[in-house]
């Protein structure tokens, strides 16, 4: 009984301690700097009432102080989509060759391995998503495999070349689960294109 005592007030005295210096910045400094003020490093302020006034001025936090940004103009904004994927930089195009000569070998655990860490390097490249998704449909994981493969869509952007593969990969995904209408469909998207 006694040590939960002890252990409880040694938390409380931790988390006020550290409470205590979330209020000031480096040198003890206020992290509250008024908003439209440029100097950060101005004289405190004078206490402030409880009682909301007009002509207050508003306090943001250093971290929170809003940036004025002119807006792009259409010519010059980059679309919200992907037109084409990410190209795959030489270390990721190592690491994918790995795993297709892994897959030849039959290994698909060791192919996964490489094609993930392809994938930290060039998170937004469908070339490397499709490719795991074969390594998924190698060791008999349909499920991550067609995940795998609509990322891989999604990032595919207007690469007619890549949405087709994507599609038919998907069909055969779709169809070796057993979604007939699914593979179908894909198969439709493949052929639009």
């Amino acid at each position: 009984m006694n040590k939960q005592v002890i252990v409880r007030s040694a938390c409380l005295a931790l988390f006020v301690g550290l409470a205590g210096g979330c209020a000031t910045g480096p040198g003890g400094g206020s992290i509250y700097v008024p908003v439209g003020s440029d100097d950060r490093r101005s004289a405190p302020e004078p206490p402030r009432t409880n009682i909301p006034d007009e002509q207050d001025e508003q306090v943001w936090r250093k971290s929170e102080q809003p940036t004025v940004t002119e807006p792009d103009s259409p010519s010059t904004r980059a679309p919200s989509y992907s037109e084409s994927g990410d190209q795959l930089p030489a270390a990721a195009l190592t690491l994918v060759r790995d795993a297709d000569q892994r897959l030849r070998q039959g290994d698909s655990a060791g192919a996964i391995a490489r094609l993930e860490r392809a994938q930290r390097i060039a998170p937004r490249s469908s070339e490397v998503y499709f490719k795991l998704a074969e390594a998924y449909v190698a060791g008999d994981n349909l499920g991550a495999a067609e995940q795998f493969t609509l990322k891989g869509l999604s990032l595919a952007g207007n690469d007619e070349r890549m949405q087709r593969s994507g599609w038919l990969l998907l069909a055969d995904i779709r169809r070796a689960r057993g979604n007939v209408a699914g593979a179908d469909q894909a198969e439709a998207r493949a052929a639009a294109l």
